[in-house]
């Protein structure tokens, strides 16, 4: 007695068909989310250089020192990451600014299993620096 078979290849290839649909899915959101987050730092450096370079005019003309104007420093820094479509922190602590920003990345393939947001986070420093003369003040 012959056993009929057909249609169990069909099952089988069905069941790897989708295992490699999802791990593909899963390769191209893990990408996109890790290219969201450089984003997110990215953003975060040049809001943080766009800070630091609010600086007390008059003792930097003066040659005294240089300063970060903390006020103007904050509000260069939330504008242009604003700008940019992202929120985010902005702190001022001496000669150095520290920015964190915030985006949502949409994966493209998780929403089938519902998750539609990710966020992810970026952060930088930058420091005012002195030279004159080649030396570091």
């Amino acid at each position: 007695m012959a056993r009929d078979e057909r249609g169990s290849a069909t099952i089988w290839l069905v069941t790897a068909a989708f295992a490699m649909s999802m791990l593909v899915g899963l390769a191209v959101d893990l990408g996109g989310q890790v290219h969201a987050q450089q984003r997110a730092h990215d953003l975060a450096a040049q809001a943080a250089r766009a800070g630091a370079e609010e600086v007390l005019a008059a003792p930097a003309v003066e040659g005294r020192y240089a300063r970060i104007d903390s006020a103007a420093a904050v509000r260069a820094a939330r504008t242009y990451l604003a700008r940019s479509g992202v929120t985010g922190t902005v702190r001022v602590r001496g000669s150095r600014i520290n920015v964190r920003a915030t985006d949502t990345y949409h994966p493209r393939f998780l929403g089938i299993v519902g998750i539609n947001r990710v966020q992810v986070l970026g952060s930088a420093e930058a420091e005012l620096v002195r030279t004159l003369g080649g030396e570091t003040r």
